[in-house]
């Protein structure tokens, strides 16, 4: 049994359990219920702990003021989720989230929708993401007649994976994704050309730069000098070698530190063969 503290709506209830105070979600567990009174743990849907930075009754107040079929949405999502993922994520999310979307709806119908500038991260760092933030969109579509552009499915993707980080051993995915992100844009601005992006060159190249920027924040840069093929790589394909020296200089100035030839040599050689491919497309 949970003790009520506060009834907000007959859909949120203010509780407190094991000594801590939480916010329970279920239909109708606050109708005829007041303070002191108990609940059953059987007819919550959903209970979870205030953010840290808020106190329980400014939380309650904005669980209070949204709507509770974004809440039901939210649990939709997280369902498929952790299905998709094989993750328990963070139970913050079912506040943020579902502050989020109904934000978002807010904002639709006053023709006020704004873009993700994370959208291509998310895209080539996290499909799964936002593969399940496309279905979210659709089934709010279908079951909530909620229609909201295709934009939104990474910003529900970026709850996803925020909501992973305390569980999950990679808590800096974003700032990965970040990264990632920044190098392609540099790479895609030195070529001046189309890139292909559904070509398998460009998805090695991506899963390259991917593996490099895991080692790079795990501390696991390849450190070996291999001289010669450094010299080899200068001399055979210069303009590669340009680019990736372009990149390698942004890392060192951005972040303080220094990225080993060999990481140089092997983003070089990546970087040739996407040069080359996307030469032959392009002519």
């Amino acid at each position: 049994m949970i003790l009520v503290k506060k009834v907000l709506n007959s859909s949120v209830v203010l509780v407190e359990k094991e000594g801590q105070e939480m916010i329970a979600l279920g239909k109708g567990i606050g109708y005829g219920k007041k303070r002191g009174d108990f609940i059953s743990d059987s007819v919550v849907d959903q209970i979870f702990l205030p953010i840290e930075e808020q106190k329980s009754s400014q939380f309650a107040e904005l669980v209070d003021e949204i709507p509770m079929k974004f809440f039901e949405i939210t649990k939709e999502i997280v369902s498929i989720a952790e299905e998709e993922l094989a993750v328990s994520l963070n139970t913050s999310i079912y506040l943020t989230l579902s502050d989020h979307l109904h934000f978002a709806v807010e904002r639709s119908e006053k023709g006020l929708n704004t873009s993700n500038r994370l959208y291509w991260e998310i895209k080539n760092y996290y499909p799964k993401e936002l593969h399940i933030g496309e279905i979210a969109l659709n089934k709010m579509k279908r079951s909530y007649q909620i229609e909201l552009p295709i934009e939104e499915a990474s910003n529900i993707a970026f709850h996803l994976i925020n909501a992973q980080s305390d569980n999950h051993e990679d808590k800096d995915g974003l700032k990965k994704a970040k990264l990632v992100g920044t190098i392609v844009n540099m790479v895609r601005y030195s070529l001046r050309q189309e890139i292909d992006t559904n070509s398998v060159h460009y998805t090695r190249f991506i899963t390259h730069v991917r593996f490099f920027v895991d080692r790079f924040f795990s501390d696991g840069l390849l450190q070996e000098k291999e001289d010669e093929l450094y010299r080899q790589m200068w001399s055979l394909y210069p303009g590669a070698m340009e680019i990736a020296t372009k990149v390698k200089n942004y890392i060192d100035q951005s972040y303080y530190t220094q990225i080993p030839e060999n990481e140089l040599v092997y983003l070089g050689v990546h970087l040739n063969r996407l040069m080359n491919h996307s030469a032959i497309e392009n002519d």
